[in-house]
């Protein structure tokens, strides 16, 4: 089925040549370049012919199709034979070059005999002489033969670096490749890697590389004692390769890489993520080269007892890693025996074997900030919210494991003990039980200080709900806790009852939707419904009699908490006085029947309380007495919580390192209780904080990290997925790109991501974060293409039109960046219309202004009209801020716009414009002071009106005159660093002059 109309004429026909050319290698210009040529033969000329299959060819060559390139190659090679006039020196240089191309492909088929491959150099050979063209391609070709084969490389090798490059030669990256291969093989790593350094560090480039000679690359660097920069490269040669069929030897040497640096489960996430391999690679070489690095993972991993995980395989069925493993070792197997079959030697099967026989060359090397093991793999923690909430209780289980009574009816009582007091363990013992209950053969204990079986299925579902709650799972826990309230009624449990309904009555507040009526604000709805619970908890106390105490105690704290989530949603502090009440109240109630749980609850209300008041200060002398309290007379597994909380004081307190000194002590109490029992996720994060405040960036992004680990552990995906995406900004802030994108690729490759089941707004900050990101890896294609996708999709948030503002914004600047102004210019028009329902007036004025800067640096004086319409434009929204009251951070619209003019009319000549503008842009900054801020803005404009008034206007005194000035003003308010490009620019045109 065609996928394209077919071209009616050679102006149409190569005006879809050069859009195919655009698209990925992949089916789809695959199939195109085919249909091309059919349309290119109906025209009855050779040259739409030749560009055709010069096409067709390209997409064959990088689409990992061995077998057709040289069936299209030879076509060309006939019409050059036939007609050598169609082809101009620029087709005639294409043809020759491709001669290379063949050769590898026919290299890649075990069918095509070994003399064939030699008749084919020796055709190159002949052809190039014929032609005056140097010999040098030839013999590259020759050494890769021999390098194939298994033959003595080393005289082919000197035939071929020995002899001067020419126009035909393969690229200066490629042969680099090839020249520090050579070391490798003879086992120089050292050499190697200064022949590669030029490669590795970007300097020179093609189609493949880097991307192909990081891949070699990576063991040398280990070997040698570099794994960090090993690391910095795999994490950028692995983006650069992936999902590539054309590259999936490089791919299947970055899972070797995994294997052998203790990172199987990248490894297996890699696999996944590449599973369109196994498919789509057509060329047997590669799949030799691919299947290989499979087997060394996989084996790795077997061999680390985990042979029974599920693993992405050949399409059609279900893969476990041991019968994948099987699979490819004989896929493989087979692959290189037909190659050593067809060279007469064994030289593929004995570079196999030395990959598979390779041990590990470290135990352990982090290479993603989002490390998981193979035992989280096996655990399902990674497979969604079962699979976490399964940890968190796992984690609490095996703690108290050995202290768990072995007798029924004494965990029944160890359990209902445990929760009467608040204790962490009272979870393993209730998961222990529920495994209990659940099992065929259970029979309940008749044991009248055990209760009926109803009443424990009462107190598991209790236990379910409190999870519940915890997760911000509401609706669940009042579900949950309504059923409970049944069935303790049906075992006579009366106090039971009452503490289940008054649970499920604040759950009921906490879930209650919170749209209200039109116009009925979010807060004041949820702070309505948290008073309504409050009263009803009440009422449900005064009614009851003869509560046991600690029934009553966790009622009142039932009450103090609303009242307290009350003043936190409403901000209210008129609501402070009476959350102080409740909290007296509770402490005195468990101050005089010892419930020492209780009064530490009492205590955290009443500094919380002190905090939202904005009198830190008294919060944390309260939490000062709280700690003293809880060091003599408990419970420890509040100390954790407490630290937490002074830490957060501390730091509104601006003592970033006191609140450090807390937090950290916080978390290391916190190893001491069950995984469940202390908020490890809010410790790391505001750990993530203060690491921050006080300039440790590296640690506050481990932080970042494990408070994201927890809360995935604990089934609060969102929360993870939201930290995640700060860790992964973070990086991109401290330049650390590769691991941003390698972050975000990770999540947004989840399960649940990919099948849609995650929030589709906080799936497009992430993808927006990695547009980003490959924006400042400079992969300006990829970006490009994210940012035109997220304006494609966020043009239907009909309820957020100032998201799609800024997302459109920025895909405008990116396009114009790309040199696609048509493109630019009508995604900003729909920026400005979102803008017109959702102002956003700084980001568009920068986008509009950015528009015209790079309009008028690409286009010179040809895109001037352009570049003054954009800035016009600009110009009516800051026109419509001004009127609105807006006030922008730092400068002013209308100062960024007269800077804006002034380097627009400095880019296409127009010199005493843009002076002008650049003067009226200084006086609307005026003067800078003693304070940051504006000085290094004022600097750079006084900078650009130097140069445009020193050095295209030529008139260098009064620019001296004006820099002079403006360094002595600087160096007087001790601006000395903004004053260096200044005293530099003056230095220049003293020595001109």
């Amino acid at each position: 089925m065609p996928t394209a109309p077919h071209p009616q004429s050679t102006d149409e026909l190569f005006h879809a040549l050069r859009e195919n050319h655009q698209l990925p290698y992949g089916r789809t210009r695959t199939v195109t370049a085919e249909e091309l040529v059919d349309a290119a033969e109906r025209f009855a000329e050779p040259v739409p012919l030749i560009h055709a299959l010069l096409e067709l060819q390209e997409a064959y060559t990088y689409g990992s199709d061995p077998r057709k390139s040289p069936v299209v190659f030879a076509r060309l090679l006939t019409l050059f034979d036939e007609q050598p006039d169609a082809f101009d020196e620029r087709l005639r240089a294409q043809l020759f070059w491709r001669f290379k191309w063949v050769a590898n492909a026919l290299r890649a088929l075990p069918e095509i005999p070994l003399a064939s491959l030699r008749q084919w150099l020796t055709e190159m050979r002949d052809r190039y002489e014929k032609e005056g063209l140097g010999l040098q391609p030839y013999y590259g070709q020759a050494y890769q033969l021999a390098v194939h084969v298994g033959e003595d490389p080393t005289l082919a090798y000197e035939l071929w670096a020995g002899r001067r490059r020419t126009p035909h030669s393969d690229c200066e990256a490629c042969e680099i490749c090839e020249r520090a291969l050579y070391r490798v093989a003879v086992g120089d790593d050292e050499r190697a890697l200064e022949v590669w350094a030029p490669v590795l560090a970007g300097k020179e480039s093609c189609q493949e590389e880097p991307a192909r000679s990081v891949s070699y690359a990576l063991l040398p660097l280990l070997r040698t004692g570099h794994a960090d920069r090993a690391r910095e490269l795999h994490l950028a040669g692995y983006r650069a390769c992936r999902r590539n069929p054309s590259m999936a030897g490089e791919v299947g040497r970055h899972l070797e890489f995994c294997a052998l640096t203790g990172n199987e489960a990248r490894g297996l996430e890699l696999l996944a993520e590449n599973r369109n391999l196994f498919d789509e690679v057509d060329s047997p070489l590669d799949q030799l080269d691919f299947l290989t690095g499979v087997e060394v993972l996989l084996r790795r991993v077997e061999g680390l007892g985990h042979g029974g995980l599920p693993v992405a395989g050949y399409a059609g069925r279900a893969w476990t890693v041991a019968g994948l493993c099987a699979e490819v070792r004989g896929r493989g197997d087979g692959l290189a025996a037909r190659f050593d079959t067809r060279n007469g030697t064994s030289a593929q099967s004995g570079r196999r074997t030395v990959r598979l026989d390779r041990a590990p060359l470290l135990d352990a090397l982090e290479l993603a900030l989002r490390t998981r093991g193979l035992d989280e793999l096996a655990s399902g923690d990674a497979a969604g919210v079962a699979g976490a909430r399964g940890a968190g209780v796992a984690a609490s289980a095996s703690r108290a494991a050995s202290a768990l009574p072995e007798k029924l009816p004494e965990l029944i009582r160890r359990a209902r003990e445990l929760d009467e007091e608040g204790h962490p363990d009272a979870r393993a013992c209730w998961a222990r039980l529920r495994d209990l209950v659940a099992a065929r053969d259970y029979a309940h204990p008749e044991d009248p200080a055990v209760g009926p079986y109803v009443r424990l299925c009462a107190d598991l579902l209790s236990d379910e709900a409190y999870r519940a709650a915890e997760r911000g799972d509401y609706a669940s826990a009042v579900d949950l806790h309504e059923e409970a309230a049944g069935l303790y009624e049906d075992a006579g449990a009366p106090d039971d009852v009452v503490l289940a309904r008054a649970c499920a009555l604040l759950a009921a507040a906490e879930a209650a939707e919170a749209a209200g009526e039109d116009g009925e604000d979010e807060a004041e709805v949820k702070a309505a419904g948290l008073a309504d619970a409050h009263a009803a908890v009440v009422r449900l106390q005064e009614e009851a009699s003869g509560l046991a105490p600690y029934v009553e105690g966790r009622l009142l704290r039932l009450r103090a908490s609303a009242l307290g989530v009350r003043l936190q949603t409403s901000g209210d502090q008129a609501h402070a006085a009476v959350v102080f009440a409740e909290a007296d109240l509770l402490q005195e109630f468990a101050t005089r029947h010892g419930l020492t749980t209780q009064v530490s609850g009492a205590m955290l209300l009443r500094a919380g309380t002190y905090a939202l008041s904005g009198d830190l200060p008294a919060a944390v002398a309260e939490i000062d007495a709280l700690r003293d309290r809880l060091a003599s007379d408990g419970p420890a597994w509040h100390l954790p919580r407490a630290l937490g909380l002074r830490g957060r004081l501390q730091l509104g307190l601006r003592d970033a390192a006191a609140a450090h000194a807390d937090l950290a002590e916080g978390l290391r109490l916190a190893a001491a209780w069950p995984a469940d029992a202390v908020d490890t996720s809010r410790l790391h994060a505001d750990l993530a904080q203060t690491c921050l405040h006080l300039g440790r960036p590296d640690e506050a992004l481990t932080h970042l990290t494990r408070s994201a680990e927890v809360d995935l552990r604990d089934g609060k995906r969102v929360d993870a997925f939201c930290t995640y995406s700060n860790a992964a900004q973070l990086c991109l802030d401290l330049g650390r790109i590769e691991d941003s994108i390698a972050l975000l690729d990770s999540l947004l490759g989840e399960p649940d991501v990919i099948g849609g089941e995650l929030d589709d707004r906080l799936v497009a900050q992430l993808r927006l974060l990695r547009a980003r990101a490959l924006h400042a890896g400079d992969d300006l294609k990829a970006a490009t293409a994210e940012f035109v996708a997220l304006a494609a999709e966020s043009a239907g948030w009909d309820d957020d039109p100032g998201s799609h503002a800024m997302i459109a914004a920025e895909t405008a600047m990116i396009l114009a960046e790309a040199g696609e102004f048509d493109r630019a210019g009508e995604v900003a028009g729909r920026a400005l219309a979102a803008h017109a329902l959702s102002p956003r007036y700084e980001l568009i004025s920068n986008c509009l202004r950015e528009l015209a800067r790079l309009r008028a640096q690409q286009q010179g004086p040809d895109g001037l009209a352009a570049a003054l319409a954009h800035l016009d434009e600009a110009g009516r929204v800051a026109d419509a801020a001004r009127a609105a009251g807006f006030q922008p951070v730092g400068r002013s619209l209308e100062t960024a716009l007269a800077y804006e003019h002034g380097r627009v009319h400095a880019y296409v000549g127009a010199y005493e414009d843009a002076l002008a503008a650049l003067e009226k842009a200084l006086a609307l900054l005026g003067e800078p002071g003693a304070e940051e801020g504006g000085a290094g803005e004022w600097a750079e404009c006084v900078r650009l009106s130097g140069a445009v008034e020193g050095i295209y206007l030529e008139r260098p005194a009064p620019a001296l005159v004006r820099l002079d000035a403006a360094v002595a003003r600087l160096t007087a308010l001790g601006h000395l660093e903004e004053c260096e490009p200044l005293a530099s620019l003056a230095a220049q045109l003293r020595d001109e002059g």
